[in-house]
């Protein structure tokens, strides 16, 4: 089965210096039928305002993964991390028994337009932990680029639950097929637009994928996907 739900029936708010859309309940957006998928529990679409940015805050016990569709996202955490994020990067944070936080645009004239995901984590208590690499878009083009997963392999980012997300950037007409082998399997389109076993999504839509057993996916112009395999 795939249920599709579209950009436009997700949670939305506009703060201003943040316009956000959340696929899952999140901060003041609720529906009882939105809570989470398997172990995925946030993904939410955030444009931020050129110098603005979320101040310190906490974490704890989830896997937080941050991917930059447009601009750079500074970050600063309590575990002496300091870094930017920009297409192409994966940055992984493991907030574990607690850590704090700071997300901002330190552009003066662009935004930053970002995914930020949350995962929960098989295990709670862990310590926290941090990674960001960098995926070239020839290791996405037209192919499911592994950047997160169980155990780091591929070059991958590393998140303590049993997910495997995938990332492709797709030509007009490409299709990729992914087995699910008996697991769920949930489809994020970041921009553009795919053919998903037969049907037809757009930029901020997503579908959860359950007894299906196989995902294929045709890309439209412009096509950049995530995918995720879970158990």
């Amino acid at each position: 089965m795939v249920d599709i739900r579209k950009g436009g029936d997700r949670g939305h708010a506009n703060h201003g210096w943040l316009d956000t859309y959340h696929t899952f309940s999140f901060a003041d957006y609720y529906d009882p039928n939105q809570t989470q998928f398997g172990s995925l529990r946030v993904i939410n679409e955030d444009r931020v305002q050129p110098g603005q940015g979320f101040g310190t805050h906490g974490h704890r016990d989830m896997e937080i993964i941050s991917y930059v569709l447009a601009g750079a996202l500074s970050h600063r955490d309590s575990m002496g991390k300091e870094s930017v994020i920009r297409p192409g990067d994966v940055q992984k944070m493991s907030a574990g028994t607690g850590v704090t936080h700071s997300e901002s645009n330190g552009s003066k004239t662009e935004g930053v337009h970002f995914l930020q995901i949350w995962i929960l984590p098989r295990v709670k208590g862990l310590s926290p932990g941090y990674e960001q690499k960098h995926f070239s878009l020839n290791d996405k083009r037209n192919r499911l680029c592994l950047v997160a997963s169980p155990d780091g392999r591929e070059g991958s980012v590393s998140v303590c639950q049993d997910v495997f997300l995938y990332a492709s950037v797709l030509e007009d007409g490409s299709t990729l097929s992914h087995p699910l082998s008996g697991r769920r399997g949930y489809v994020h389109v970041a921009s553009g637009s795919i053919d998903l076993n037969g049907q037809t999504l757009t930029g901020g839509d997503g579908a959860r994928v359950t007894e299906e057993p196989m995902i294929v996916v045709t890309g439209k112009p412009g096509a950049e996907v995530l995918l995720f395999d879970m158990a």
